[in-house]
């Protein structure tokens, strides 16, 4: 194998990299990592991965340290970072959805809008995108950069308000925070730089990557089906089955029952399966998927 023919991969310590490490290994490749080190084995030999804080990947590929990676939008923005956005990938630790970053205060503080913090201090790890956004709405404010634990500034008097990011705003009410303004939306994207998207076989592995990556997030919502239906009660079988495609139906040998075979959102089985038994659906088998392509 040329030499060359190796793509450098950036993968999100920390938070995210439980998830990522799944989401990788049903869309194909196996990653384990080293206790002692950071860059983990994986089972292609074209590709050389590396474990990064998320908020340090783009930079590594922007400077072509690394060819691609993934990391945070809010990263992204946050160095604005030069590089080629492939693709977003709607996944995280806890509910598959895009995080947000708010700016919030305590409970009991009299701030209702973030016009109301003229002239305050803010706390947060995203210090650029925040010096921006407050500049930009002309409000004059003391931006400090938070190394961690940045929910409790406000509480031990350290900010009047911070700028952090959730999911689900569990932990800020969890600190007896409010949410005054939602400032960003943002997701993992897959990026590259633009050396190794001009190069036609790391721009080739990228889009397989990328490819696969994407069907393994598609049929982590969707199950497979299968059944067998008595011939006379195929209509009415018909009628219940929601399909991303017309379901697959075949005869039985030497019967008048038919295989049949369907994807569907797996939150509909457990009230679809009951209606296909009384129909005449027997034998049904549910099954996971790994990809859906």
């Amino acid at each position: 194998m040329n030499n060359q023919n190796v793509l450098k991969l950036c993968i999100p310590k920390g938070s995210l990299e439980d998830a990522t490490m799944r989401l990788f290994a049903r869309a194909g490749w196996k990653i384990k990592p080293h206790h002692r080190n950071y860059f983990p084995e994986v089972n292609d030999r074209e590709l050389v991965c590396s474990l990064c804080r998320a908020q340090e990947i783009s930079r590594y590929v922007e400077n072509e340290t690394m060819d691609a990676g993934l990391t945070g939008k809010d990263w992204i923005m946050e160095n604005q970072s030069d590089v080629v956005v492939i693709s977003d990938l709607i996944y995280s630790k806890v509910s598959n959805r895009p995080a947000r970053w708010v700016l919030a205060v305590a409970g009991d503080s009299p701030y209702k809008r973030p016009e109301d913090l003229a002239g305050k201090k803010i706390a947060t790890e995203l210090k650029n995108f925040t010096l921006n956004y407050f500049k930009n709405a002309g409000i004059p404010v003391e931006v400090e950069f938070s190394w961690g634990a940045t929910e409790a500034k406000v509480v031990e008097g350290l900010a009047d308000a911070i700028v952090e990011v959730t999911e689900t705003g569990t932990t800020i009410k969890a600190h007896g925070l409010r949410i005054i303004a939602d400032m960003l939306q943002t997701n993992t994207q897959f990026i590259a730089n633009k050396k190794a998207w001009q190069d036609p076989w790391k721009r080739k592995k990228i889009e397989t990557i990328n490819t696969l990556l994407h069907g393994a997030l598609r049929a982590d919502r969707l199950v497979g089906l299968k059944m067998n239906v008595p011939q006379e009660r195929m209509d009415a079988v018909m009628e219940l089955l929601p399909s991303m495609t017309s379901p697959t139906v075949a005869n039985l040998y030497n019967t008048d029952w038919l295989s049949v075979e369907i994807v569907v959102e797996e939150d509909q089985v457990r009230d679809l399966i009951p209606l296909l038994q009384s129909r005449g659906a027997e034998a049904i088998i549910e099954y996971s998927l790994n990809k859906v392509i």
